[in-house]
């Protein structure tokens, strides 16, 4: 038996280590630390509840909308105010626009990169992959970074600026759109669809949304050439390289829906394993239990409502600032998969089925709801009426409680706040990678990650394995949204 510790890790936000238990070249058991504290949900308290909106952006610079939806369906759920229909089609639009550009830049930037690494040098595939993914230097990203800036764009119309936008409010958005502000958000959607289609998929938006099986998959993809686009040539190396035997974890996996308009959530919520039988979601089993933490203030694990983050280096059990979410005791997995297999997306259901949560299924699922949101996009842009209200206002009471729930890029998002006297007396949150890097409960459970890394393969020599890479990166971690 070896031990090594890997990390930090590059291309992710945030810092990272794990340490890995290694036995005849096999991971046996993983031990996942977040290492930097933030302190957010301390400097939230007392404060007035608006200034919120302010702070909780600013957990995150790649995914701060995603904090600014939550925090302002929190405030709107105190106040008991909802957005008119102008107001939630704007926040799906900016909620989704920073989202597909996370999905997108996660895949060029953060996961293909490790393909290029000198480790696969003797693969026949190796010369044609680096000159595509190889990081900073790759063709790919030269196309990509142009098409993902000219997308955000659509940010400033409808937000003003990213990251940090003050726009998104609990009674809707404080952008009114015009007339010509729409055609113009219109054209950067088509802009967009033509660089997905053109070299990420080499297929339209609607044929790749409407894949129904693995064997569909795999028929559409032979029709051309592996090297003939983005998509084909991740096919290709999931294949020869077996990604889809690579870093299956729980296999219970969890959304919290997302884009709502009139009481329905475009993702549905719910809770599902790999055979996709599905529950409702029942929040109230939410907890967070702080055995393996440096944290301290309550002995039992709590609903997020009631939690206490407290930091403390006395937890002899402690080995990451990161708390353990559960949902009725039970790890789960959360992120675009999870999104997928919930909504009942068939091709994701049959993937999930054949060979659970892992690395290949995790990449389809976020490549698959590219596919199913920017044509979405389209149709709420479209619906956008510059003649009705954008936003309404409400009166904050001096004591409530409220929580919000959305989907960040990277899985399941969720703010509670408490209003007492005017102030925030507490506010928690649980942040998606806190669901899939979280370590061990107090019943000794490892998270998700911890989790997907058993069993994974280690070669002679190696101290940074390239197969914990792809499964780290499998779940597209955000160290920073996950202590706060």
């Amino acid at each position: 038996m070896s031990r090594i510790l890997v990390g930090p890790f590059n291309r992710v936000e945030g810092d990272l280590e794990v340490t890995l238990d290694i036995n005849e070249n096999r991971v046996q058991s993983a031990s996942v630390n977040s290492t930097l504290y933030r302190g957010f949900e301390q400097i939230l308290q007392g404060k007035k509840p608006y200034d919120a909106l302010v702070y909780t952006p600013r957990i995150c610079g790649i995914c701060s909308v995603s904090q600014s939806v939550a925090c302002a369906y929190a405030l709107a759920d105190s106040m008991q105010l909802a957005m008119p229909r102008n107001g939630e089609l704007c926040t799906n639009l900016v909620l989704a626009n920073e989202n597909m550009a996370d999905l997108l830049t996660h895949f060029y930037l953060f996961f293909m990169p490790d393909f290029a690494r000198p480790i696969y040098k003797a693969q026949p595939w190796f010369d044609t992959v680096q000159q595509r993914f190889q990081s900073v230097k790759g063709d790919a990203s030269r196309e990509m970074l142009p098409a993902r800036a000219e997308f955000l764009h659509l940010m400033g119309l409808l937000a003003g600026k990213w990251p940090h936008s003050l726009s998104i409010q609990p009674g809707g958005s404080a952008k009114p759109v015009e007339s010509q502000e729409r055609l113009r958000i219109l054209t950067i959607l088509s802009g967009f669809r033509r660089f997905l289609e053109t070299r990420l998929f080499g297929d339209s938006l609607e044929q790749i949304a409407q894949l129904k099986s693995e064997l569909e998959l795999q028929q559409w993809a032979a029709q051309q050439p592996w090297q003939s686009s983005d998509l084909r040539m991740f096919l290709h190396l999931s294949e020869r390289l077996q990604l889809d035997t690579y870093g299956r974890s729980v296999d219970q996996f969890m959304s919290y829906g997302n884009y709502l308009l009139e009481g329905d959530r475009f993702f549905s919520s719910g809770v599902s394993d790999s055979q996709g039988q599905k529950r409702a979601l029942n929040s109230a089993l939410i907890t967070e239990d702080i055995s393996h933490g440096w944290l301290t203030g309550q002995d039992q694990p709590r609903h997020p409502a009631l939690g206490v983050t407290q930091p403390s280096l006395d937890n002899k059990e402690g080995y990451s600032w990161c708390k353990a979410p559960r949902l009725d005791g039970q790890v789960m997995e959360t992120g675009a998969l999870a999104r997928q297999l919930v909504n009942g997306h068939p091709l994701i259901l049959d993937l999930v089925a054949r060979s659970g949560g892992n690395v290949r299924n995790r990449m389809l699922a976020r490549l698959l709801e590219l596919a199913i949101v920017i044509p979405q996009m389209e149709r709420w842009a479209r619906q956008i009426d510059p003649k009705e209200p954008f936003c309404l206002h409400g009166k904050l009471p001096d004591s409530a409680d409220g929580v919000g729930m959305v989907e960040a890029a990277r899985g399941s998002l969720g703010h509670w706040l408490s209003i007492r006297d005017g102030k925030i007396a507490n506010y928690q949150i649980i942040a998606p990678t806190t669901w899939n890097f979280s370590p061990r409960d107090q019943q000794g459970v490892p998270g998700a990650l911890e989790q997907a890394l058993v069993n994974a393969p280690v070669q002679d020599g190696e101290k940074d394995p390239v197969a914990v890479q792809h499964i780290v990166r499998s779940f597209d971690p955000c160290m920073v949204c996950t202590v706060h």
